[in-house]
């Protein structure tokens, strides 16, 4: 199924508009912020089951 863009800002899923002449400078800038995210996985609160 094909979404449209005023579809998907409708239920939230747009975070940003990039003008096209930016999109490489965005791109850079949003790799090097992931590059250090570091994200704390909560602890298992279940082991494995035994079979």
């Amino acid at each position: 199924e094909l979404m449209h863009p005023y579809y998907a800002a409708e239920r939230g899923l747009v975070d940003d508009v990039i003008d096209p002449a930016e999109t490489r400078e965005v791109l850079v800038r949003s790799l090097a912020m992931l590059r250090t995210k570091h994200a704390d996985l909560p602890s298992r609160k279940h082991g494995n089951p035994p079979q």
